[in-house]
């Protein structure tokens, strides 16, 4: 097994693991910044105010987005396996 290929593998996986990961990350990212706009003009300092937002939006980007990140990671998955054999030979 050559270091590119291992490094391409490696670099294939990044890049999967990133894309289903940002629906999440944008939707907890945008719900953030409206819940702490919220607080600074309205001057309601609870730190607690923003956990629910986020984890209701984040639920709901897993169930919306959930078929396609399980395809996507079935997808890789087996892609990477039969990728294996030609690797190691």
């Amino acid at each position: 097994m050559e270091v590119h290929e291992v490094v391409l593998v490696l670099k294939n996986a990044v890049i999967i693991v990133l894309k289903l990961a940002a629906p999440m990350l944008v939707g907890a990212l945008i719900t953030g910044f409206t819940v702490a706009l919220f607080q600074a003009t309205t001057q309601i300092n609870e730190p607690t105010l923003v956990f629910v937002p986020k984890i209701v939006v984040v639920l709901g980007s897993i169930i919306i987005f959930g078929p396609w990140i399980v395809e996507t990671m079935k997808e890789y998955t087996v892609e990477l396996y039969t990728n294996i054999v030609r690797i190691l030979l």
